[in-house]
């Protein structure tokens, strides 16, 4: 696509989330190999752990990658943990945009004077989308990028038809008992099984206050203003809610797994850049390299995911009586407020079979051969990765869209029948971004070259 200072230039930006940074970097790094000139911006916040796990080194050397910043409006902090997401929502959203705006100016100004082109188009995360409002100001092309499964998209465009019909918020408390979150919501296009207890958690509310169930529908009306919207799905996974959703939205494209676009890709300086916000233990594959195929079972809860004490104990004893190897990542914040400490006893009860960890590369994990199960929150990214690489999951949702992924990639399979399953899933991922026909490639190079080159508007 020419010089460096001819490219077109992509400003990507993620919610600051580990399960958003991660495959916002994948969408970034394909579209540099594609010949853009990426800025990837982050929060200051997560920029520093991002350097603090994976060094300075790592945030630069590849020319036409930059990393750039913008505050989140939270107080400063210099813990190594994820942010409360409402207090993170309820700020992005209300105090982002003129820092964000100021970037844009800055890219900008430094284009007449550098290598670095003026910004051509926008990739915004579908919780960012303040961003839409300085993309319009300079007039480029504006495009969501939705990192969770369509049928969590799906949940989240019916808070507002949920509010208005009066089924949210709840009266009372009572609604955890009595039933209600049992009722089907089968008026919801895409989706005949659809009951409130699967729908994304936030509706589980009798605050008619609550951040997230009112930032949701601000976010749902905006996208509307995108000039399309890729997910990071694929066609044959969730078919009859990407025909809902396209009814309802700008034009939407599936692109996932992008991990399968990377695995395409040949340049390893490309692959090198990291998104991980913890160190990742790489000797867990020693580990993995001492035992039989399929006997592992990989237990993570993902980046977000917080349990009380008494969970983790169930957990422990669970994993102790069932006499079957596991690797389990512990974050250091799993613990609502404490550190995670295992019961007394459980070391000396799965001596040999098992490690625990505090973070791990949990793709390239559940590609290994050992690992044959896995035990998982249930966020996109885990299902997603999972599906990939044909491993069966059980699944302990905990909280957002989870319950919605839960109920859509796990209703009825058992046993060997799962495991068919999942390998026959691995094949469609990998078939969907395989050229020239795969769906997920053909969406790609759509997105690509229709929206992301588009003239920009005077």
């Amino acid at each position: 696509m020419g010089s460096l200072g001819n490219r077109p230039h992509a400003v990507v930006v993620p919610f600051p989330a580990q399960g958003h940074i991660t495959p916002a970097l994948k969408l970034a790094k394909l579209l540099h190999h594609r010949g853009f000139h990426i800025t990837f911006v982050n929060t200051e916040f997560n920029h520093r752990r991002l350097l603090n796990s994976r060094g300075p080194s790592s945030m630069k050397g590849l020319p036409s990658f930059g990393f750039e910043t913008i505050p989140d409006g939270l107080p400063y902090s210099e813990a190594n943990a994820t942010q409360d997401v409402p207090s993170l929502c309820y700020s992005t959203q209300r105090n982002c945009l003129p820092y964000f705006r100021e970037l844009l100016l800055k890219l900008n100004n430094t284009a007449s004077s550098s290598e670095i082109p003026p910004v051509s188009c926008l990739v915004t995360d579908g919780g960012m989308t303040f961003t839409l409002e300085a993309a319009d100001e300079i007039g480029v092309p504006k495009l969501i990028f939705w990192t969770a499964s369509a049928c969590g998209l799906l949940g989240y465009l019916h808070f507002k038809p949920l509010i208005e019909k009066g089924i949210v918020p709840f009266k009372d408390a009572s609604f955890l008992t009595n039933g209600c979150l049992d009722n089907l919501l089968d008026w919801i296009p895409g989706s005949k099984v659809m009951r409130l207890k699967d729908m994304p958690s936030f509706v589980r509310t009798t605050d008619p206050e609550d951040i997230m169930l009112n930032w949701y529908p601000i976010e749902a009306e905006r996208k509307k203003q995108a000039s399309a919207i890729v997910i990071n799905t694929l066609d044959e996974l969730e078919h009859n809610v990407l025909e809902a959703l396209r009814t309802m939205l700008p034009p939407v494209y599936t692109i996932g797994p992008l991990q399968h676009h990377l695995d395409q890709v040949p340049d390893p300086q490309l692959k090198s850049i990291g998104s991980n916000l913890w160190k990742e233990d790489r000797g867990c594959f020693q580990w993995l390299n001492t035992k039989a195929p399929n006997s592992v079972l990989l237990v993570n809860f993902g980046s977000l995911t917080v349990m009380s004490s008494e969970h983790m104990v169930e957990f422990a004893w669970g994993l102790a009586n069932s006499n079957q190897a596991f690797l389990w990542v512990i974050r250091p914040d799993l613990i609502l407020g404490e550190s995670a400490i295992l019961p007394p006893g459980f070391v000396n009860a799965t001596e040999g079979r098992g490690l625990m960890v505090s973070w791990v590369p949990q793709e390239e994990v559940l590609n290994h051969p050992a690992v044959g199960a896995f035990l998982t929150h249930s966020g996109w990214n885990s299902t997603l990765e999972s599906v990939s690489a044909g491993v069966t999951m059980i699944c302990w949702p905990f909280f957002a869209e989870q319950h919605t992924n839960c109920r859509e990639m796990m209703e009825g399979e058992k046993g060997q029948e799962m495991r068919n399953k999942a390998m026959e899933w691995k094949k469609k991922a990998r078939e969907a971004t395989m050229a020239p026909s795969g769906s997920s490639y053909v969406n790609l190079e759509t997105v690509i070259n229709k929206v992301l080159l588009a003239p920009r508007k005077s």
